[in-house]
């Protein structure tokens, strides 16, 4: 399921220009045509000429969603975010994840590897979009159509930068296409081929101004919510605002509320969000569409769900105790089922007749979608920017509705405080294996004390050793190799 770095294979073209520049005629033909274009002359969106190709482009974009690129979507992002986090343990037996898991990683980690480049290559889709569809002169492509696709793009590249960003901190900032490689232009594409890394806070500026532009052009609604809309374009831009440094508590309530204007409802009952027959409803707010098998489909039912083999991402004590102490049933049943796995996978230590699973998703036949912004997610924001200006009733009122859904009592608090600590709770209940724990505990500087008190099934302390270098993942070994420009997070 890996994809070709890119930043790799423009490295080897590179090479093969410079060793070839001694003979009469330098070959241009790089190893692969999906980076430089056609027998290498023009950029990776030459073929973007008129409406169809730029609408194939837009396609290409959203592919990285859907198609075998999607395993960052299917299967790391939640390992990202629950099992890296107290949700969840890694599971499975795949190394690299228990160093994740563990807070031991290597800079040579496949799955730190594999993710930059996912999101690396998706953002090169998005560039030859915002690059070239302006460009084009079809009179069938409209001057609205065509800001509608860049505006697409610009969110989706927006998307996959604040990823790398709260990953990695400073990261390269890649913005254009390679050009046309030539014996006399390599001094000036040098730095393209081997970018820098950007400070954080000047890709934060890139990504918001991105947004901002993308938020003028984009619908307002779309049935199928795989597609990019205002409400999406503002919840982003509300997580952003909730977590660059320091944090503007006054422009996410602004964002959260743009969001609600827009006319998202709760689901009356939670388990519909999960139970594959009302998918794209009234709380969607940005949800990834699949199929099935044909068009890639979302295999990561069988990552997380089953007793065929050792799945990853498996629920942790410490999330199941936070369900049970807070009486929170509905929740509960909704997130993780049981299964008997005694005497499965060779391995006694799961011979277990009760085994924990990740159930949000649960369809077996790769159609299950996925919903990666919703209003409670954007409603529990809210609550926090109230609460965080001093609003605390406002913000009890925000987390009285949430928890009435599930049939939870009012909390009725008063003290801002405690209310920090309840927004914090219910976010983590609401919203598990959603991909957002941890980077909420990152977010609102939580995440060492709280992983370093995680305990397992009997209260023993299960001893994370977190630091302030551990919050960011290393850069990849194969990327600094490649790159004598690039400088590893400290601590790696």
């Amino acid at each position: 399921m890996k994809r070709t770095n890119r930043l790799l294979i423009i490295s080897a073209a590179l090479a093969s220009l410079v060793l070839g520049a001694c003979k009469k005629d330098l070959n241009l033909v790089p190893p692969s045509n999906t980076i430089v274009g056609n027998e290498g002359q023009g950029t990776a969106g030459s073929y973007i000429k008129d409406a169809a190709t730029s609408e194939a482009a837009l396609a290409s974009c959203y592919s990285f969603f859907r198609s075998n690129a999607a395993e960052y979507y299917v299967l790391d992002y939640f390992n990202i975010s629950d099992a890296q986090s107290d949700n969840a343990y890694a599971g499975a037996d795949n190394a690299a994840g228990f160093e994740i898991d563990e807070f031991r990683i290597l800079s040579t980690n496949s799955w730190v590897a594999r993710d930059w480049s996912y999101l690396y290559n998706q953002i090169s889709a998005c560039n030859s979009v915002i690059v070239n569809v302006p460009k084009v002169t079809d009179a069938s492509l409209t001057a609205t159509r065509k800001a509608q696709i860049v505006a697409e793009a610009q969110f989706i590249r927006a998307r996959a930068y604040f990823d790398l960003v709260r990953l990695f901190g400073d990261v390269p900032l890649v913005l254009e296409e390679l050009p046309t490689i030539t014996a006399d232009n390599l001094a000036e594409i040098y730095p393209l081929l081997y970018p820098r890394r950007t400070s954080a806070d000047s890709v934060y500026d890139q990504i918001t101004n991105d947004l901002k532009s993308a938020v003028e052009a984009v619908p307002v609604s779309a049935v199928n919510k795989g597609f990019v809309t205002k409400g999406a374009v503002y919840t982003l831009l509300a997580k952003i605002a909730a977590t660059r440094k320091p944090i503007n508590w006054p422009e996410v309530q602004a964002y959260t509320d743009q969001v609600i204007a827009l006319g998202y409802s709760l689901l009356p009952v939670y388990d519909n969000l999960w139970d594959g027959a009302h998918e794209n409803s009234a709380e969607a707010i940005f949800e990834l569409n699949f199929d099935g098998w044909d068009t890639g489909g979302n295999w990561g039912t069988s990552m997380f769900l089953g007793t065929d083999w050792k799945k990853f991402c498996n629920p942790s004590n410490d999330l199941m105790r936070a369900y049970r102490e807070a009486n929170d049933s509905v929740r509960y049943r909704s997130t993780i089922t049981f299964a008997n796995v005694t005497g499965k996978w060779g391995d006694a230590r799961l011979s277990l007749d009760s085994f924990p699973f990740f159930y949000k998703m649960r369809k077996t036949d790769a159609t299950q979608n996925i919903i990666m912004y919703r209003l409670a997610d954007v409603l529990l924001l809210k609550s926090e920017a109230l609460n965080e200006q001093g609003n605390v009733t406002g913000a009890n009122a925000i987390v009285t509705q949430i928890r009435g859904r599930v049939k939870l009592n009012p909390l009725n608090i008063t003290d801002q405080a405690a209310m920090r600590l309840a927004i914090e709770r219910e976010r983590r209940l609401e919203l598990a294996f959603e991909g957002q724990r941890w980077y909420d505990l990152v977010r609102t500087d939580r995440a060492i004390p709280v992983m370093q008190a995680v305990t397992d099934g009997k209260g023993v302390n299960l001893g994370y050793h977190l630091t302030e270098q551990s919050l960011l993942w290393p850069v990849p070994q194969g990327e600094m190799d490649q790159n004598a420009n690039l400088v590893q997070n400290s601590g790696y």
